[in-house]
């Protein structure tokens, strides 16, 4: 479905809750908004440090709710929908329409779907923030509560740098090199051993979505099996071509299997990951972002994957190499699917409203250790995790965040 995602025309505003200013960590910084009582709350690294009254989407014009980030800053911005209407200190969420920005502030929703921040407040909070910082929009107020989990990354202990003692260097090299310079102090440098350059790893905060797999990921499976066991599958983009139908075909004359009918079976794809010497197809898929690019992804495991994962986020404060810990904050955020999504996904419909906590869930994700290390060594304050039953979203690309919308069932008060 197509979000109807429009940016507000917004007036100035007369009121504010707090026009103080407030110092923070950017990389433990959340916003939280409610639409429920039309409130912001701005969190650092876990605790309350500010409240305001907002203004969201108006009806026809709803402001979505979900798991955003700031995508794009601006102290002045004019609405290219709204009769280039003024948005002052603008901060977008998606590039379809959505932003906080500076307007008027009644007591309920009056916007065209953008969060408007009362005057003095937008304009504090928009000096505070980053690119990248975490917006999170729920119906009902959630707030972020400390997690522990095994499944939760910790930061790679640091290593000693580069610089080499005598003591580290083999002392009985196989053969003997003439041109082998030693010193005799022990604690001096030998040049006999030459330290790796180290390159510096980008330290923005990274973007890891759990999820389960879609169509894509399963097909670039299959490609990278058949491409390995001899099938020319052509390229592994995930998108079925006539290279890749005929890599399936000709597997199926291998294996005495029908190539009438679908392309992809599940007799085909339990051949296919048998032959390949795995065991089953992965359920999850683990995506990373860095810097609003795609870094990596792997397959992940997901037990029990007729249970819904529901929609939960995560963010890791207080980083500290030296001793290899991280504090974690949690959110879970309502989310219903729509009957024909939990059919196609695989969920049990009548156990979808089992929702199950955060620390349920992460007893069921099963990280790969390559994986892990590579997270655990590029791991900083602000890195975030979002677990979710859908995989893609239209707000999701170029220039992004994982972005992930969320839909709640209105209920009678």
């Amino acid at each position: 479905m197509v979000l109807r995602l429009f940016l507000g025309a917004c007036l100035l505003s007369t009121s504010v809750l707090a026009q103080s200013a407030f110092a923070y960590d950017s990389a433990g910084l959340q916003i939280i908004v409610s639409k429920s009582t039309q409130s912001l709350a701005v969190y650092d690294n876990g605790e309350l440090i500010k409240t305001s009254k907002v203004s969201t989407g108006k009806p026809g014009h709803d402001t979505p709710t979900g798991i955003f980030s700031i995508l794009e800053k601006r102290k002045y911005h004019e609405s290219n929908i709204y009769s280039n209407a003024p948005m002052p200190f603008m901060q977008r969420l998606t590039w379809s329409g959505i932003a906080l920005h500076e307007g008027k502030v009644p007591n309920y929703p009056a916007s065209h779907g953008c969060i408007r921040l009362p005057v003095g407040f937008a304009q504090s909070l928009y000096g505070k923030t980053e690119r990248g910082v975490h917006v999170i929009v729920s119906e009902k107020p959630v707030e972020p509560q400390r997690i522990w989990h095994s499944t939760l990354f910790q930061p790679s202990v640091e290593q000693p740098d580069g610089n080499l003692l005598l003591s580290d260097v083999e002392l009985r090299p196989a053969s003997f090199d003439p041109s082998l310079k030693v010193e005799v102090a022990m604690n001096e440098q030998t040049n006999s051993v030459t330290p790796e350059t180290v390159v510096k790893p980008n330290t923005k905060p990274m973007r890891i979505l759990i999820t389960r797999r879609g169509d894509r990921e399963k097909m670039v499976d299959i490609q990278t099996m058949l491409n390995t066991l001899g099938f020319d599958a052509g390229k592994t983009d995930g998108q079925m071509g006539q290279m890749t139908i005929s890599a399936i075909n000709g597997f199926k004359r291998w294996k005495g299997l029908s190539e009438k009918g679908t392309a992809v079976t599940d007799a085909f794809v339990t051949a296919l990951y048998a032959a390949s010497g795995y065991d089953a197809q992965p359920a999850g898929q683990l995506q990373v972002r860095q810097d609003f690019k795609p870094l990596f992804e792997v397959p992940v495991g997901i037990k029990d994957p007729n249970l819904p994962l529901g929609t939960h986020f995560m963010e890791a404060t207080a980083v500290d190499h030296a001793n290899g810990r991280a504090d974690w904050y949690s959110i879970t955020l309502e989310n219903h699917l729509p009957a024909a999504t939990m059919r196609r996904l695989g969920i049990d419909a009548d156990k979808f409203e089992l929702q199950e906590s955060a620390s349920e869930v992460l007893d069921r994700i099963d990280i790969p250790k390559e994986a892990r290390k590579r997270i655990e060594d590029l791991l900083v304050a602000g890195t975030s995790i979002t677990i979710t039953d859908l995989s893609h979203f239209p707000e999701t690309g170029q220039g992004t965040d994982f972005i992930t919308i969320t839909k709640t069932i209105r209920r009678p008060s």
